[in-house]
């Protein structure tokens, strides 16, 4: 069953974003005796990440400053609202920050509680459609990059209000806190948005794969994946020219940490 009051962080903008997890699960499992856990690779590159991320991110940033720019004016000019909205999420180790977006969604957007995003969502504005097909609005997250508070790659950074009801139906969940948070990821490239604990699970296996096999020629592929992303290119294709792992292959390689059976959410539902 799904509750439907968590009060999300949020500013005066506040709004959820479609791949953001489903509000106060309380569709729980039997807990293990051992929570299973997974860690990225030591050596020079988890070492080094943070210098190759700043590096790039400088870079980035230089031609992404006119063009947030010009897309918060028009986010100003087509609906009422701030340009920006900003939430807390959790970084590595479990720890909170701040990050900004180009707002999307109409102010209040969350005023009876936080909901997955549904086809053709009318709390997302005009604009803000055009945001999330191009990814502009998640440009100001090269800030957060900058500040070393996120990756260039890595997994989606999670609200805190979240992690406590996810990880009691995956219990794997927290492995995830093991990198920093990323602007894009294996998960982000090649899944939709959430819309169920499935959905949840399948992007769990690809962020734990990620976090399992971190290494600089991974990043590398999924940088070039996010560009044939935001290029609209199917992932199948991206996935056979950069021979990256996809679908249940992913699932059958982190089968020992994230079950392969699909989650049944009978008598669960959307709050409203």
């Amino acid at each position: 069953m799904v509750t439907k009051n968590l009060s999300p962080v949020v500013d005066h903008a506040s709004e959820v974003y479609c791949d953001d997890a489903p509000s106060v699960l309380r569709f729980r499992r039997e807990r293990p005796l051992t929570r299973p856990t997974v860690t990225p690779p030591t050596g020079w590159y988890l070492r080094g990440k943070v210098v190759t991320d700043t590096l790039i991110a400088i870079l980035l940033t230089i031609p992404a400053i006119p063009m947030i720019l010009v897309s918060a004016l028009i986010v100003r000019l087509t609906s009422s609202g701030p340009a920006f909205y900003k939430q807390t999420r959790l970084g590595l180790g479990g720890k909170p920050f701040t990050i900004w977006k180009l707002r999307s969604m109409v102010v209040d957007s969350e005023k009876n509680g936080a909901v997955w995003c549904v086809k053709g969502d009318p709390r997302i504005t005009l604009f803000g459609w055009f945001l999330r097909k191009s990814h502009l609005d998640e440009l100001p997250q090269l800030l957060n990059v900058l500040r070393g508070e996120m990756a260039l790659i890595g997994p989606r950074p999670e609200r805190p209000e979240f992690i406590p009801q996810l990880e009691s139906v995956l219990p794997a969940y927290r492995s995830r806190l093991e990198v920093k948070p990323g602007v894009s990821g294996l998960a982000q490239v090649q899944l939709p948005p959430d819309t169920d604990l499935d959905s949840v699970r399948r992007k769990l296996a690809c962020d734990l794969y990620y976090v399992r096999h971190l290494s600089f020629w991974l990043d590398v592929k999924l940088m070039i994946a996010t560009a044939f992303y935001a290029a609209t290119l199917p992932f199948r294709f991206t996935a056979w020219v950069l021979r990256l792992p996809f679908g249940t292959k992913i699932e059958w390689a982190m089968r020992d940490v994230v079950s392969t059976e699909p989650i049944l959410s009978r008598g669960m539902r959307q709050s409203a």
